[in-house]
């Protein structure tokens, strides 16, 4: 191999694209099976969670990796339980990986507060900056990058849709779990645009599925009220129950992802989630070659999908206006 081909490789590799490490490399890393530990605030048998893994471990293989050959996986599933999320985290941290993976700010908070040194690549982090993970997204300059799953305005993007789907809401709870870092820029971000949307808010924190319960019942209590729902451990682990009290409720509802329209939510504005899983790959790749988090930039989204269940629509009483499915990337009858 020429040294012009390497270098083509070296200066690839830093940008970020996957590319073929040279032949030597390959066979070195291979001799040695590396750790990779990866916590989620997920439940196993989450379908969503599953098809996140499958991602993980098809970006891992392209790169030369593979379970149980020369990489070893521990996972920790958090389940939407806080308690159990910083007990799995001081697990992990004492099995010694060389890296770890972990989703969302709420699973990354007693994460850092575990290790300043192990290598952490993290996705669906909203506001790493604003939260204390990375000192920039350009410059992490720490033991920890990753993926955003979404723009810091998001939350008024997401009121804004609520508003176009439903025209006559005009006060709105935004559920959210009470220990999401993200939660305040979402909040700041809704709050910012309601007033000229017309639109009231209210912020309902919750911690597990009994509070879903008593958040959503109460607030349905109000007339032309509707939610937005910030995608974080709890909401993922009890969606099935938010969709369901929210259509029970005749409730219109916007969401982040589109797992949640699939499961029957309305609608959903969001990024793919099983894509930064894929690409969380290539960085862990780069690390276990020798890179280091700090120098790695935090990497943000540039492609968001809008996906619309017209049965959940019927099923509420709404009619979704034509501009709006018009610029659909998904309907689902």
């Amino acid at each position: 191999m020429s040294a012009t081909i390497k270098r083509r490789e070296f200066i690839t590799l830093l940008g970020g694209a996957v590319a073929a490490w040279p032949v030597a490399a390959r066979a070195q890393h291979r001799d040695r099976v590396r750790h990779i530990g990866v916590l989620t605030g997920f439940s196993e048998n989450d379908r969503e969670a599953q098809r996140r893994v499958t991602a993980f471990l098809g970006g891992l293989r392209e790169l030369g990796w593979t379970d149980g050959r020369n990489v070893r996986i521990e996972y920790r599933w958090g389940a939407g339980d806080a308690s159990r999320i910083r007990a799995y985290a001081a697990e992990l941290v004492r099995l010694g990986p060389d890296v770890i993976l972990v989703n969302s700010s709420s699973v990354l908070r007693p994460l850092q507060q575990e290790t300043r040194s192990i290598p952490i690549v993290f996705v669906q982090v909203s506001d790493p900056v604003v939260s204390g993970f990375v000192a920039s997204l350009a410059h992490p300059d720490g033991n920890m990058t990753g993926f955003t799953p979404a723009e810091t305005s998001m939350g008024g993007k997401w009121l804004e849709l609520l508003k176009e789907v439903a025209p006559g809401t005009n006060v709105v709870a935004v559920i959210l779990s009470s220990a999401s870092p993200a939660g305040a820029a979402i909040w700041r971000a809704a709050e910012a645009v309601a007033p000229a949307l017309g639109v009231r808010l209210t912020m309902s924190q919750v911690r597990d599925g009994t509070e879903i319960e008593r958040v959503v019942q109460d607030f349905a209590q109000q007339p032309n009220g509707g939610l937005v729902v910030q995608p974080d451990p709890v909401t993922n682990a009890h969606r099935k129950l938010i969709i369901s009290l929210a259509v029970q409720h005749r409730l219109p509802a916007v969401y982040g992802y589109r797992y949640f329209v699939t499961d029957g939510g309305l609608i959903s504005y969001g990024i793919d989630p099983a894509d930064p899983y894929r690409q969380a790959a290539s960085y862990i790749h780069r690390i276990l070659m020798g890179e280091k988090p700090a120098d790695m930039p935090v990497q943000q989204p540039t492609k968001f999908e809008l996906v619309i269940n017209l049965k959940t629509a019927k099923a509420i009483g709404l009619e979704v206006p034509p501009t709006l499915l018009g610029r659909a990337d998904e309907v689902i009858e």
